[in-house]
Formats: C-alpha cells, sequence, structure tokens
C-alpha cells in the first residue's frame, strides 16, 4: 500500500504542476500581453479556466494530506523550515482567486477592476515562483534541522540562488503551458497567432531559466548534471523531452493542435522525473548529508493502509466526475443561426 500511496504523492504534485501550473500560467500570459490585446486575452482566460480553475488546486491538498497524514516527519520539517515561502505561496493562491473572481462577477464595473487586474497578475507571478523556490529547497540540502538561529533556520533555509533559480523556471514552464494549451481556445488565426507567439517567448524563456538553474546548482556545488545526465534513464528523459518538443513545434508551425496540449504536458513530466529520479525515495535532503526518505520516515502500517485505501476509493469517486467537469466545460457551444 506504501507504493499506492507514493504514486498517488507524484501524480498529485504532477497534476498540480500540469493543471494548476497552466492555471497560473495564464496570468502570467496576461502580465505579458499588451494593451491592445489584453481584452480579448482576458476573454479566452475566462473562457478556458473560468470553469475550473479552483478545481485545480484539489491535487495540491492531496499532496499536502498524503504527506501530513502518511510522513509526518517531511510534513513538520517542511513545514517549519520553509514556512515562509509557503506562507507567501499560499497568500498567492487566496489573492489571485478573490481577484479573479471580483474581478468577473463584481456586479460593478469601476477602478477597482484595475486593483483586481493587478493583483491576480502579480499573484500569478508570485505563487509559481515560490512553489518552484520550495521544491528547489528540498533537494539544495540548505534545510539545517540544527539551525540555532533565525536566519538559519527559516531564511537561509531557501534564500538561495538555486532555490530562487528553480522558482523562476516554474514561472517559464507555467506561462509556456497555458500558451500551449490557450493555442487551442482560440477562434480566429490572428489570436491563434498572438498564442503561437507566446508559446515562443516562453519557451525562450524557460530555456533561459533552465540555464541559470543549472548555473546555480554549478555554483552550488548541486550535482544536478550528475542527476539529469549521469544515468541512461536521466538520457533517455532528456531525449524524450527534446524529440516531443521539436513535434511540437512541427504541429504547432502548421496549424494542428490536437495533442498539443498532451506533448506540453509529457515534457514537464519528463523535466520531473529527470529532476527526482536519481534521488529517490529521498525527497528532502539535508544540510550535513542527512535526508527524509518516503521508505524510511513513513507513518506507521496501519494509518499507509488507511491512507492508501481512502486514496483509491476517492479516486473513483472524485475522478470521474472531475473528467466530466472538463469535458462538459470545454465543450464549444454551437453557432446559432442567425436570425431574420
Amino acid at each position: 500500500m506504501l507504493t499506492v500511496v507514493i504514486i498517488f504523492l507524484w501524480a498529485s504534485l504532477l497534476l498540480y504542476l500540469l493543471l494548476g501550473g497552466a492555471d497560473f500560467g495564464a496570468g502570467i500570459i496576461e502580465v505579458f500581453t499588451s494593451r491592445a490585446n489584453k481584452t480579448q486575452t482576458r476573454k479566452t482566460l475566462y473562457r478556458a479556466i473560468g470553469p475550473i480553475w479552483e478545481a485545480n488546486h484539489m491535487w495540491l491538498i492531496i499532496a499536502i494530506v498524503i504527506l501530513f497524514v502518511g510522513f509526518p516527519a517531511i510534513y513538520a520539517t517542511m513545514s517549519v523550515h520553509l514556512h515562509i515561502p509557503l506562507t507567501i505561496m499560499l497568500l498567492g493562491i487566496i489573492a489571485r482567486g478573490t481577484a479573479f473572481s471580483f474581478r468577473h462577477y463584481d456586479a460593478v464595473v469601476d477602478d477597482m477592476q484595475h486593483l483586481y487586474n493587478r493583483i491576480f497578475g502579480i499573484s500569478s507571478v508570485i505563487t509559481p515562483l515560490f512553489l518552484g523556490i520550495i521544491a528547489g529547497s528540498t533537494v539544495s540540502r540548505h534545510i539545517d534541522p540544527q539551525a540555532r538561529t533565525f536566519l538559519d533556520a527559516y531564511i537561509f533555509s531557501w534564500l538561495h540562488p538555486f532555490p530562487i533559480a528553480v522558482g523562476l523556471f516554474t514561472v517559464a514552464i507555467c506561462g509556456f503551458l497555458a500558451a500551449v494549451y490557450l493555442v487551442g481556445e482560440t477562434d480566429t488565426p490572428s489570436e491563434r497567432q498572438q498564442f503561437v507567439d507566446k508559446v515562443k517567448g516562453m519557451n525562450i524563456l524557460a530555456v533561459v531559466c533552465g540555464g541559470l538553474v543549472f548555473l546555480a546548482a554549478y555554483w552550488e556545488g548541486i550535482p544536478l548534471m550528475d542527476w539529469v545526465f549521469g544515468h541512461p534513464l536521466g538520457l533517455l528523459g532528456v531525449l524524450a523531452a527534446s524529440a516531443s518538443l521539436v513535434l511540437l513545434w512541427y504541429l504547432l508551425l502548421h496549424g494542428k493542435g490536437t495533442v498539443l496540449r498532451l506533448l506540453a504536458g509529457f515534457q514537464v513530466m519528463m523535466i520531473l522525473f529527470v529532476a527526482t529520479y536519481r534521488h529517490f525515495p529521498n525527497l528532502v535532503l539535508l544540510k550535513g548529508g542527512g535526508y527524509l526518505s518516503l521508505l524510511e520516515h513513513r507513518g506507521q502500517d496501519k494509518t499507509i493502509q488507511a491512507l492508501g485505501l481512502a486514496l483509491l476509493l476517492g479516486s473513483v469517486l472524485i475522478l470521474p466526475a472531475l473528467i466530466y467537469l472538463i469535458y462538459s466545460f470545454q465543450k464549444k457551444e454551437p453557432k446559432q443561426a442567425p436570425v431574420y
């Protein structure tokens, strides 16, 4: 049953990055949209993420519950030493959701709309930024359980070049996902070209930020190059991601968009795989060579059994309903015939 729990944990993190990340990326796309195109871009965003934007956070909630119930030592360490970036990320989620609701459903259109727009855009960048910072901090060996000062325990556990670079890379990945997803939501060739241009820009930004991640890892002595390229599985993952990116661009430039979302999601899955498989089952790498493992630092066996059964039962009940929700809202309404 432990294997089931770990699979659900990894899948929930992946799905949150793919679906919630694209949700955040929609706000990032809006930030980088010119004033002349913002109105049309917002209409496309509303149509794409409006019906299901809140459901995306289900995956984050599942991951948190799994850590809290099944791996309390890991949960406690992360929630204590990374409580500042965690709090900022959660505040970003709250601010973003509030701004999205008020600017979309507010009965009065006034100057407050500008404030809602700014909050939505800023929080759409801040949230994935700190999500990436948290992820980078867990493997950078900056978390020190023996820290004796406030700065060492709660600031320098995450405030370093490598976690920040991972945060910037996460922002770029979210923007790239959103741009690819939104290409299929456009109604006109000109609007489609605008999002294709955004895909290009976010792709370039992701490459640059990815380079910064490797530079920061080298600067801090983190063996990222070995994690990614030091094993045949890592090389296979890199080749698969590269091949899918080439195919994505071929289909994108030739006006074919049926599998673009699947290809973009596959690339992110490969990135997550090559970045984590070498130190599995260690989820948190601690300062001084210590670690927190999903195998060694799990909860009681009875707890893991109950958690696994709950996850399996919940997936049977919830996943079909979620899939139908996404399907029903993604169906485009048929155009009505003109009335004479």
